[in-house]
């Protein structure tokens, strides 16, 4: 809206006719030009498409494709919720060696911590995450993993109610995430880890917070999670006859 008013404004003095405005003048044609360039950015078309020869990307910082050369991994995460509000999800690059991607590296892998780049915001985009991920699979291969549908695939989580009087949303979130990816590509020693420390808070109670997730849903999932962390350290062990 700001860049509309400002060539609104700045039309509006200069359609109005006044002796001896010259900084007024320039004022105004200093608004329009700057709204204009605004609106300009603005409605800029993005375009993020997905081929056989790599990443097409248009948006603000980056317009060029981006061959599948250029791409040590890619990776569909999505931020921790903010309470209790999920995030949208982000598709992250990890650029390989000698071929910086031109953004900065603010995100990780989920699996490995290297240092990644966002290249999309999915909440961008009218194309759900599924869809995004079966065209990346299709043509990224190998380099491609959806974070994801792996912990979804490890331990799936029903959205949990938000009421008054509940558990503390970070926490629980921090919690669950920790374990499902423990269970998705984690060992025995990240398995144990993230029960242990599942069953020291629900030992020592969550937070409660004035609005929050509902006890009863968590406690049911919690303890689940726990159970499934426990029963998949079998699966590290080779059976002998």
């Amino acid at each position: 809206m700001l860049p509309v008013v400002c060539v609104l404004g700045g039309v509006a003095l200069l359609v109005v006719p006044r002796e001896g405005a010259l900084l007024r003048n320039l004022v105004a044609v200093g608004a329009v030009a700057l709204g204009g360039l605004a609106l300009l950015g603005a409605f800029r078309p993005f375009r993020f498409g997905i081929g056989p020869e790599g990443l097409t990307v248009r948006r603000p910082g980056l317009r060029r494709m981006i061959r599948w050369a250029e791409i040590d991994a890619l990776v569909l995460d999505e931020p921790p919720p903010v309470e209790g509000t999920p995030a949208s999800p982000r598709l992250l690059a990890v650029p390989a060696p000698g071929h910086p991607l031109g953004l900065p590296g603010t995100a990780r892998h989920p699996l490995d911590g290297r240092a990644a780049v966002e290249l999309l915001d999915l909440g961008q985009v009218r194309e759900k995450p599924e869809e995004v991920s079966a065209a990346l699979t299709r043509y990224a291969g190998g380099r491609f993993t959806d974070a994801l549908a792996c912990r979804r695939a490890a331990f799936a989580v029903e959205e949990f109610t938000i009421g008054l009087r509940g558990y503390r949303t970070d926490q629980v979130d921090e919690l669950v995430r920790r374990g499902q990816e423990a269970l998705a590509w984690g060992g025995e020693p990240e398995r144990e880890s993230a029960r242990a420390k599942i069953e020291r808070v629900r030992a020592g109670g969550l937070t409660i917070a004035m609005r929050g997730y509902s006890t009863f849903q968590v406690d049911e999932a919690l303890l689940a999670l726990s159970t499934a962390l426990a029963g998949n350290r079998s699966t590290d062990r080779e059976t002998t006859s």
